[in-house]
């Protein structure tokens, strides 16, 4: 373990020397640098064979956010789109965490298998997002945000425009902060309005038992106030110092799938070639203030909004804390599935339940006891164990065209 602060030590310093060099915004995959114009259709959708088109919508604090749209490669289905279902992704992640994996692998490609018109995600500040219409990746202004923003403008713009196009309602399915930005934006009853139904991979909305030793080390060291007070707002771990740091860290000191564990818990059922090409694309930048409000989350035990201290609460908020996120106002009305695994210490079993006791609707559920937090994305049996239950249930709804 003191290994692992030593990790988080560096980390942080080369953060920060980063940030203070120049200005420095650099994304590069294993040392090797992506061009800014590719684009997540070009990378991994149209080489398996699968049409995709690309779409940016405006959210109204000004970000550009990305969303790609494909289809099944079967000819017999003769151009005819399902019900559309909109991928949200996790932390430190992008749409790309849908892709990792063979065609029969790969959530994203086995839904347009299916018939579903597929659109997927990107949060503000990931590679495959667009920026700002006024804001620079180097101004702190653009990384003023939490996984708040990311449910309320974001996920919420992406539905309402998924909605817009298709004429129909949405499947929500979400990963991890997925599932955090998917239950704060159903609260909304504009954005509600427009879902079918949702399907909640790794679900959270309390972090008080998270059990991942790395991120308890990181909570209790405060970092998250420390990364904010030495003026680091962006959390890019594909700066090239970063990227030579956990390159020499993984070769031959600390498996990368050891780290994984650290953070995540342990994941049965995906193997080594299945880590590299995860970090051939993972992680992507977020912001340090998301951070800080995931670790509040931690140490309070709620589902709030963003604590900025009684001063400001009180002048935002009209009270001395922030108000929580009444779970009890999705309707009950509203179709809800979950799957959830015995050995994710992230979306702990308990913190699950409870947030199943708070929800008016009674979810589907499914609960795999050898599952980590990443074979919900990158299991080898994925399909088998996961996706083909969730498909049951969005049939099971009776929604097979777009009306």
């Amino acid at each position: 373990m003191e290994r692992m602060l030593l990790i988080v030590f560096a980390i942080i310093i080369s953060l920060f020397i980063s940030t203070s060099a120049v200005g420095e915004f650099n994304f590069e995959a294993n040392l090797h640098r992506r061009s800014p114009d590719e684009t997540l259709c070009n990378q991994l959708i149209k080489p398996a064979g699968y049409s995709c088109s690309e779409h940016t919508v405006q959210t109204k604090d000004g970000y550009l956010v990305a969303l790609q749209r494909l289809s099944s490669r079967n000819k017999d289905l003769g151009g005819q789109r399902g019900p559309p279902v909109l991928l949200q992704h996790g932390l430190f992640m992008a749409g790309d965490a849908w892709f990792l994996g063979s065609p029969e692998q790969s959530l994203g490609f086995i839904l347009a298998d299916e018939g579903f018109d597929v659109w997927v995600g990107n949060a503000r500040g990931t590679f495959w997002s667009h920026g700002h219409i006024s804001l620079s990746e180097k101004d702190k202004e653009f990384w003023d945000w939490s996984w708040e923003e990311l449910a309320l403008f974001d996920l919420a713009e992406m539905i309402h425009h998924v909605h817009s196009v298709t004429s129909s309602k949405v499947f929500i399915v979400g990963h991890s902060q997925g599932t955090i930005m998917s239950l704060a934006a159903l609260i909304q009853p504009n954005v509600v309005e427009m879902v079918e139904a949702a399907a909640l991979l790794c679900p959270i909305s309390y972090l008080d038992h998270v059990t991942a030793p790395l991120v308890l080390r990181m909570v209790a060291l405060h970092l998250d106030q420390m990364v904010l007070a030495m003026g680091i707002h962006q959390l890019n771990f594909r700066s090239k110092i970063l990227i030579d740091l956990l390159d020499s860290i993984c070769d031959g000191h600390i498996e990368c799938a050891d780290l994984l564990t650290s953070i995540t818990g342990k994941n049965c059922c995906f193997n080594s070639s299945s880590v590299d090409f995860f970090f051939e694309f993972e992680p992507h930048p977020s912001s340090a203030k998301n951070l800080r409000h995931l670790f509040q989350m931690i140490r309070k035990g709620t589902f709030s909004h963003y604590d900025y201290g009684m001063f400001k609460n009180l002048e935002l908020y009209g009270q001395l804390n922030p108000p929580a996120f009444d779970l009890s106002l999705i309707p009950k009305t509203l179709p809800l599935w979950m799957g959830y695994g015995g050995h994710d210490s992230l979306a702990d079993v308990t913190d699950v339940e409870r947030t199943l006791k708070e929800l008016q609707a009674k979810p589907e559920l499914l609960y795999l006891e050898n599952y980590g937090h990443l074979d919900f994305l990158l299991s080898t049996q994925g399909k088998e164990d996961v996706y083909n239950n969730m498909i049951a249930f969005f049939r099971s709804l009776g929604k097979s065209s777009s009306s």
